[in-house]
């Protein structure tokens, strides 16, 4: 038999659910406020009942002593149990509810008291006060016990002092005055406890929904967790509330938005500026992996919205990703045209060897000459025009591709650009994204043809690239600079609507623009204009006033050209 397992022990303490802790701290704070009330009242109560107690004594004590018979009565005759002192202040005890109304001589000595064999016997409290001419309130002891008491003193008709009254209240009537407050008392308490717990239980379910009742432990392990896992992870969470204000920024959505702390508690319009980020964050452009252009960064962006009216949006880099596939797409294009590029060579090679064999050997050097020249001249043709080494391989290069895909690409005869670019990479990126949208648009029409500009003034770089294709709609030409906006199919690797908001993001850059209009023949221009992307040229150099011979830099030319 398998050993009985040991009894689970009963632990006491604070439960685990947060409901339930909410509940009980509620309802501790309620009572807590409930007899802390109840205390504070009823401590004042009881004095306040005191007081009203030795105020209704005096107030009889002052009119016994206001009735003139009594002081008359006082000065004639002696105290006796059936006297006229004593029976007048028995009517006036048993007509005002007092315990004892006595009146005393100057000495002390008692003409009246509610038992008789106390009448003519000493006072058992000091009436020096009164006697003295003071109104005197008090709770004191006496031969009848603890009571209310106040005493006056007893005047004659001339205000001579010729004695005192004091009166009692019985104090059992007092606390039971308050004993009688106390259930009432309880009761209000009682209600507002219960209404408390109410509001207690209601305000801990509205908690219990609220945190899907998970315990406080448990709401700390998620913010920590949280908290690693937002900063650790390798992509931009964005939170906005129900405003649209940023929430909360992680480490990697600062990094990719260029932005810092400052920006939580703004809206995405005013931390970023105005464009297709913020639109995006701020959910007026809706749709998955929407592509948006930061800076130099191109971003994946997706929004989602939370249940409490805000949204959480995460921001993917694909720059380098982006820029892989653009090369991937050129580094097509190259072995498309290499391809087709040996094809043509083995035809020509055909061509060569039949010359040969037919003994055509003149005209089999005028063949040769002919390629040879045909490819020299386009590579000549650029690079005279074309300072900068690596836009003059572009453009040779996408020759090539535009000839495979049956397009002209022409080199304007304005074009001058001196080889002294700041950023040349910046150029290339410029020209080879306006001319892959030029080819890509003129591809497969007739007599289709793409002509590049590229001039200088000064020191700003104009470009210009014009085709034949159908154009760009006026109420397009500023759409189509929007990020993640294209009318083509996008490609495997990723998205369209990039290329042609980067162009205008590195003109912007430098303080210049990108703009699109109509051709003099029809069809699209674009035009780049790029201030101050050359370097201030060097100076002319100063002649030496006793110059070399010139023989010897001819013959030295001689001898190089040959």
């Amino acid at each position: 038999m398998s050993p009985t397992p040991p009894a689970r022990r009963l632990r006491l303490g604070m439960p685990r659910r947060m409901f339930s802790q909410v509940l009980l701290m509620q309802l501790a704070i309620a009572a807590g406020v409930v007899v802390l009330a109840t205390g504070l009242f009823l401590a004042p109560l009881g004095n306040q009942l005191d007081d009203q107690a030795m105020r209704r004594a005096l107030a009889i004590a002052q009119t016994t002593a206001a009735v003139p018979q009594i002081a008359e009565d006082l000065q004639s005759t002696r105290p006796s149990v059936d006297g006229p002192v004593q029976r007048e202040a028995e009517r006036i005890r048993k007509a005002s509810g007092a315990e004892y109304v006595v009146v005393m001589d100057l000495h002390g000595t008692r003409w009246s008291h509610t038992e008789l064999k106390q009448v003519g016997g000493h006072v058992s409290t000091d009436p020096s006060q009164a006697l003295a001419g003071k109104d005197v309130m008090e709770i004191d002891s006496g031969t009848l016990g603890r009571s209310a008491r106040g005493k006056v003193p007893l005047r004659d008709a001339d205000g001579t002092i010729i004695g005192a009254v004091s009166v009692g209240i019985e104090y059992d009537s007092v606390r039971a005055r308050l004993i009688h407050a106390i259930p009432g008392l309880f009761a209000y308490a009682g209600g507002a406890l219960a209404v408390g717990a109410l509001a207690a239980w209601l305000i801990s379910r509205r908690v219990h929904r609220q945190t899907r009742d998970l315990a406080f432990s448990d709401i700390s392990a998620l913010l920590s967790e949280r908290e690693a896992m937002l900063h650790g992870i390798r992509e931009g969470v964005v939170a906005l509330d129900r405003a649209g204000r940023v929430r909360l920024l992680n480490d990697e959505a600062q990094r990719l938005l260029g932005i810092g702390d400052e920006a939580v508690g703004t809206p995405p319009d005013e931390a970023l500026g105005e464009g297709r980020t913020a639109d995006v964050l701020a959910g007026r452009v809706t749709g998955t992996d929407l592509v948006a252009v930061r800076g130099q960064r191109v971003l994946v962006v997706n929004r989602m919205p939370t249940d409490d009216g805000g949204a959480v949006a995460t921001l993917r880099d694909r720059t380098e990703l982006e820029q892989l596939g653009r090369e991937l797409d050129s580094t097509r294009g190259l072995i498309d045209a290499l391809r087709a590029q040996d094809h043509e060579h083995a035809n020509r090679m055909h061509t060569l060897l039949g010359l040969l064999e037919l003994e055509m050997f003149d005209d089999a050097v005028d063949f040769v000459g002919e390629v040879v020249g045909d490819h020299r001249a386009t590579a000549e043709q650029v690079t005279e025009k074309i300072g900068d080494a690596l836009l003059a391989a572009l453009l040779v290069g996408k020759a090539t591709v535009a000839a495979e895909r049956g397009v002209a690409l022409w080199v304007s005869d304005r074009t001058r650009l001196p080889d002294r670019l700041i950023d040349p990479r910046g150029l290339v990126t410029v020209v080879g994204n306006l001319v892959d949208n030029a080819l890509d648009a003129v591809a497969g029409t007739p007599h289709a043809r793409v002509e590049v500009e590229l001039r200088t003034e000064g020191r700003t770089a104009v470009l210009r690239v014009r085709d034949t294709g159908p154009g760009i709609p006026d109420a397009q030409r500023e759409l189509i600079f929007t990020e993640g906006w294209s009318t083509k199919k996008p490609p495997a690797h990723g998205k369209r609507g990039i290329g042609l908001s980067l162009v205008r993001r590195l003109a912007e850059r430098q303080g210049g623009s990108a703009t699109v209009g109509e051709a003099a023949g029809g069809g699209a221009e674009f035009t780049v204009v790029l201030p101050e992307a050359l370097t201030v040229p060097d100076p002319e150099p100063v002649p030496d006033p006793q110059p070399v011979p010139a023989v010897p830099v001819l013959g030295a030319v001689e001898e190089e050209s040959r």
